[in-house]
């Protein structure tokens, strides 16, 4: 989100906000107007020192603020400075060496509550007037000794989530900000409602206009490597990558891994075929994108924005119906094998998604038909349908006709006659006689 330029203490300085909310805010800080950090600003070499407030003991160090480099995580506190829990904020005092006509000063912050917004006042001095005072205690106004206030920042949003990354820009258009060598961030927290109000800031950018001091952004960090686990018999490795949806790290990693971890042999189990060794790893690969989930290979993608909002609901058993491609393999059908139906494809792998992974669920059962307006009821209209249907062959003539649609399926040897064989009926029969079943279970109930 980007918020309009805001009108400073002095008329012609402004600052700009620029304020990134999950899934837009990640390790890669996609900035539009503020520029990323640079390795080689004015701020680089200079001295940062505390003249009032107490760090947090889980903080980073003062170094963290000019090095150059943004955190990866929305909750990282070694990657960011901030005051101590309860407190009230703090003085930073930058000293840059020599005075220097300054153009930018940019400041940089990341954590999923409260601790996100600035509010900060900015100084700034030369240091040659003869009251100058650059160490100045808390409760002192700096205006009395020398100091000259820039511009106030304050990047709490009015409405909408207060979490994510934050970057305020201060600068001048008409020119420089003015010839400085001494800057004083006089820091405030961003609420006092609980003890952790104090911004995780994680860099602080002076950006010169002397040639000495080329603003050189930083390489892109790199990705955090993915979460790994085997198995719950040992035979695949499962890598969880979330890393362009961090804040869906913990769910990943505590929640959906443990459970496909446990189900991967267990869907293994129930789609054999001779000869087939289903696949020793796969990919789960959480980031922004469009519709639900699709599955390449041993390779899942899901839409973390759906992802988000189904934490609660379908996203578990989302990702599970996508494991169970992964060892469908199908692609791997011998050439010139009979394509298999997409409709019983998609029919299976909701069948053990509905039906034994999560029955309790209702998501393709008879309860879960009463609930639909009116019901596609053609035993070939793919996923829930297609498996309600499987499920009533399932129970009233092979409990194993998952399994035997799958290895011919799976051998490139899909027909009709594969009904035929296990039931004694076409596929269209079955359906007749299904439908029919279906109908009058509803109109019972009804």
């Amino acid at each position: 989100m980007l918020l309009p330029a805001a009108t400073a203490a002095l008329a012609e300085i402004q600052v700009r906000i620029e304020h990134n909310v999950p899934p837009q805010a990640s390790p890669a800080w996609p900035l539009q107007t503020v520029p990323r950090p640079a390795t080689n600003d004015a701020a680089a070499c200079a001295a940062f020192t505390l003249l009032a407030g107490e760090p947090d003991e889980n903080s980073g160090g003062l170094d963290r603020l000019h090095d150059g480099h943004l955190p990866v995580e929305p909750d990282q506190p070694e990657a960011n400075f901030f005051f101590a829990a309860g407190s009230a904020g703090g003085r930073l005092l930058i000293d840059l060496g020599s005075a220097t006509d300054l153009t930018h000063v940019n400041t940089f912050s990341w954590h999923p509550g409260s601790r996100g917004p600035q509010v900060y006042t900015l100084w700034a001095s030369d240091g040659a007037t003869t009251n100058f005072n650059s160490r100045l205690p808390a409760g002192m106004d700096p205006q009395t000794c020398g100091w000259q206030r820039l511009a106030t920042v304050d990047t709490r949003p009015k409405t909408g989530p207060v979490g994510g990354q934050y970057a305020a820009s201060v600068s001048n258009p008409e020119g420089p900000l003015g010839r400085f060598r001494y800057l004083l961030l006089d820091i405030a927290r961003t609420e006092a409602d609980d003890p952790f109000g104090n911004t995780f800031y994680s860099e602080v950018d002076v950006i010169s206009a002397d040639p000495r001091f080329v603003a050189t952004p930083p390489p892109t960090p790199p990705k955090p490597p993915p979460f790994r686990l085997r198995t719950a018999d040992g035979y695949c490795e499962i890598s969880v990558d979330s890393s362009d949806a961090p804040d869906l790290k913990e769910w990943a990693q505590q929640t959906l891994a443990p459970v496909l971890a446990e189900w991967y042999p267990k869907v293994v189990a129930m789609l054999p075929s001779d000869g087939y060794n289903a696949p020793t790893n796969f990919t789960v690969v959480l980031r922004p994108g469009r519709g639900v989930a699709a599955t390449s290979g041993t390779r899942i993608t899901a839409n973390a924005d759906w992802v988000r909002r189904e934490l609660r609901g379908e996203a578990v058993g989302a990702l599970v119906h996508e494991m169970v491609h992964v060892v469908q393999q199908y692609g791997r059908a011998p050439r010139g094998g009979a394509r298999p139906p997409g409709w019983l494809v998609e029919g299976l792998t909701d069948y053990i998604r509905w039906f034994k992974f999560e029955p309790q669920s209702h998501g393709a059962d008879l309860v879960w038909l009463r609930q639909q307006r009116s019901p596609n009821l053609r035993y070939d209209a793919s996923y829930r349908i297609t498996a309600n249907f499987l499920n009533w062959v399932a129970e009233k003539y092979d409990p194993h006709i998952a399994r035997h649609l799958n290895a011919a399926i799976r051998e490139g040897n899909y027909s009709e006659t594969v009904w035929k064989e296990f039931t004694g009926k076409t596929a269209d029969e079955l359906g007749a006689e299904w439908k029919a079943d279906v109908e009058r279970a509803l109109k019972a109930e009804g």
